[in-house]
């Protein structure tokens, strides 16, 4: 028998690809299993939204609106208690009663981590004096509980509102839902999904999964996963996914920041085939956050009421 003659290269070689091949494995197993930091969020208010903002834009001013006299306010309605988490509401409504009004539901923004009911309150009021229920919420924020748990909040927000109708004479066959940032993604998943008169996104994503889409940690915080972790619970939450001929009318107020217009566009389209009315006005030269700071609020709160009118009253 002839001895085997061992090619000391194609060992050589094969080795190289063995331990290339090994760290891919590793490198893509400690992607799988990293842990979720949580991002350094800071306490989203008004007021510190006014203080970060006009450094950069030293003309806009505070919101300080007065209370209208035709408004009243019914403040931290407990309108859902699961495993001692208490959420809590602020309900305003037009003062003269006699007949039904239309209805929105406002949800803030911060990040799915930070914010309140509290940064609705101008919008809250204003709207209510323009003849319309409106109900700011409290929602689980990711601290507390990850995705789904706030989508089911805001869901069983919109149930309360409707089964206290006759409390606020809301009518409950004309309800929209609205929400900024954070908020404007829940509000159109929400609104996508149930059986709402109209949806009202302020500078909100409606696609974690869209070329457009930026993979952000507070995102990640609030799935408990990246987007390479759990691809599909990325694209369950984007509200594009189930945009369709029963999507309610839709208007879109958004800053001159792209990323916040994730989906927009692809959204937009499907609506045209529809033939949905929607509405978008794009603030020029404006930031992320640009309503809760004059002159923007203004401006947010007209497009916002015009539409309302057009949807709900007409």
């Amino acid at each position: 028998m002839k001895p085997t003659k061992v090619n000391l290269s194609q060992n050589s070689q094969l080795r190289k690809i063995f331990i290339r091949f090994s760290i891919l494995l590793i490198s893509i197993s400690k992607i799988y299993s990293q842990e979720i930091e949580r991002p350094k969020a800071q306490p989203y208010t008004i007021e510190g939204t006014y203080e970060k903002l006009k450094k950069k834009y030293p003309f806009i001013r505070p919101l300080n609106l007065e209370f209208p006299e035709n408004v009243m306010a019914t403040r931290n309605i407990e309108y859902k208690n699961s495993g001692g988490r208490i959420l809590q509401a602020d309900i305003y409504h037009p003062f003269t009663f006699g007949q039904k009004y239309p209805g929105i539901i406002l949800v803030h923004g911060g990040g799915w981590i930070s914010g309140s009911k509290e940064n609705e309150r101008f919008l809250a009021q204003e709207l209510a004096s323009k003849g319309y229920v409106v109900m700011a919420v409290n929602y689980s924020l990711s601290d507390v509980a990850k995705y789904p748990a706030a989508v089911e909040d805001i869901e069983d927000a919109l149930k309360f509102l409707k089964k206290h109708r006759k409390e606020f004479y809301l009518n409950k066959k004309k309800i929209a839902i609205g929400g900024n940032s954070a908020g404007a993604q829940l509000a159109t998943l929400v609104g996508v999904k149930n059986k709402v008169q109209a949806i009202v996104n302020i500078d909100g994503i409606v696609s974690f999964v869209h070329p457009e889409s930026e993979e952000g940690v507070y995102a990640a915080y609030w799935f408990g996963a990246t987007k390479v972790q759990n691809f599909k619970l990325w694209k369950e939450a984007s509200p594009l996914e189930y945009v369709g001929k029963h999507t309610p009318p839709t208007l879109f107020v958004n800053s001159s920041q792209p990323r916040f217009h994730a989906g927009r566009d692809d959204m937009i389209e499907i609506l045209k085939r529809n033939n949905i009315y929607y509405e978008i006005h794009e603030i020029k030269d404006s930031p992320h956050s640009f309503w809760l700071v004059q002159p923007w609020f203004d401006e947010t709160l007209k497009y916002t009421v015009d539409f309302l009118d057009k949807v709900l009253k007409n």
